[in-house]
């Protein structure tokens, strides 16, 4: 199955592209610093498949990292999109189309009132976190290692993806200050967030978390884990935050609050409101979002936010997600069919390792005990997943360029495309470990 693969161009494109972009990308894990090697420069894409500057076709498992959940140029998104340019590319102003947009997320979503549109992932959880000190007026928060929630400063310290790709913890142009008020603890570990919360009583605004981590790979959170934060934080007036950049309307179409049963006070997504292209928002329950202004003191602001190709994009999307709920069942018997064929062939292979799944995240982690956090993702033979993810790679499967990153599945993905991961996957252990 190992295919001849050109790279001509991808590696002319990246010795180009140092010339006028820092490190030849636009997003630091893009230079597969981590994985080793040239980075892929990609041409387009459709339906299950990404095509590179020299012809190569992949099958893709990164989905643009979670939002092209019904696979590359959707038909529909795609017609939208150019029927709404016709009409101008941005306004500044409101349009019919935000209201519409931010009722359709509501219509999805438990225990969201009100909606704020924002114009990134990064934007929206910076934007929710300023938000929620404002409605508590305290200062410091808790985040978990290995969970990332973009760049803004306050999430660069013990972050996930990138910063753990490229082993950065502590990071140029973060202020002191900034960290003080940061305060970070181990994913799963709710003793340790419930003692933060006794020797800092009074003074925290938020706990932040992705509900299942896709950053250190796909971790899910074990039993009572998010159960214990939300009593927590009900407890001691604390505001619940979800990330849900990546597990929102992913792992159901109202994302982990639904699939987990357990509602959160603010919720943040990203780029799958938009369908792939650069859109966010945060919302909520109604007492805190009204703290926002123009109704409230807390700042906030966008030029393009409700970007108007952003909104019939993502409106697009996520009406098709609503109209047709068995897309959720089909993703995730594909993802449990993937399961299985690469248990088997790993279980085959004598190399030690893990699969962790929800819905249609997956991850591979090359280790012989659990991993449920940041440390024991750390400690797997994630060397091993390096060469894993190129020999995957010469043979047509595009992988995450990271063992830090979650596998995502879109519905364009055949059962054969699928036997033909698993026969990669089979390949490659047997050409790694002979």
């Amino acid at each position: 199955m190992q295919q001849t693969m050109k790279t001509n161009n991808s590696s002319a494109l990246f010795e180009r592209a140092q010339q006028s972009i820092p490190g030849g990308v636009n997003s630091p894990v893009r230079a597969f610093k981590s994985v080793g090697g040239t980075p892929v420069f990609i041409e387009k894409a459709k339906g299950a498949y990404l095509y590179d500057a020299d012809g190569n076709r992949y099958i893709d498992y990164i989905a643009s990292w979670g939002p092209m959940i019904l696979g590359h140029a959707y038909e529909p998104v795609v017609q939208a999109i150019q029927e709404k340019a016709a009409g101008s590319t941005s306004f500044g102003a409101p349009t019919e189309l935000e209201i519409e947009m931010a009722e359709l997320i509501k219509s999805m979503t438990r225990n969201v009132d009100l909606v704020r549109m924002v114009s990134s992932g990064t934007e929206a959880c910076m934007s929710a976190l300023r938000l929620a000190r404002g409605y508590t007026g305290r200062n410091k928060f808790i985040k978990f290692e290995g969970c990332y929630h973009g760049h803004a400063d306050a999430f660069l310290v013990k972050a996930g993806s990138g910063l753990a790709t490229f082993n950065i913890q502590t990071v140029p142009g973060v202020t002191a200050g900034v960290s003080t008020d940061t305060l970070t603890c181990a994913y799963n570990d709710l003793e340790g967030v419930q003692k933060l919360v006794q020797e800092y009583k009074g003074e925290i605004a938020a706990i932040i978390l992705e509900p299942v981590a896709g950053n250190m790979g796909c971790i899910l959170p074990q039993a009572g884990f998010i159960e214990g934060l939300r009593r927590t934080c009900t407890e001691e007036g604390i505001v619940l935050i979800f990330d849900e950049v990546m597990t929102g309307f992913r792992l159901s179409a109202g994302g982990a609050q639904q699939a987990l049963g357990i509602d959160a006070d603010l919720v943040c997504y990203g780029k799958v409101i938009g369908a792939g292209m650069p859109v966010g928002a945060f919302g909520g329950r109604r007492e805190i979002m009204e703290h926002i202004a123009p109704l409230g003191s807390v700042y906030q602001a966008g030029t393009l936010s409700g970007n108007p190709l952003a909104m019939i994009a993502g409106f697009t999307l996520l009406r098709s997600l609503k109209d047709k709920p068995g897309i959720y069942r089909e993703l995730e018997e594909k993802t449990a069919y993937l399961h299985k064929g690469l248990e088997t062939v790993l279980g085959a292979s004598g190399k030690p390792f893990v699969i962790n799944r929800l819905g249609s995240m997956i991850s591979i982690h090359f280790s012989e005990g659990p991993v449920t956090d940041f440390a024991s993702a750390s400690a797997a033979d994630n060397t091993f997943f390096n060469r894993f993810f190129h020999a995957m790679l010469k043979r047509g499967i595009y992988l995450p360029p990271s063992a830090f990153e979650s596998w995502f599945l879109n519905n364009a993905l055949t059962y054969a495309d699928l036997d033909a991961t698993i026969a990669a996957a089979k390949e490659s252990l047997e050409e790694l470990l002979s």
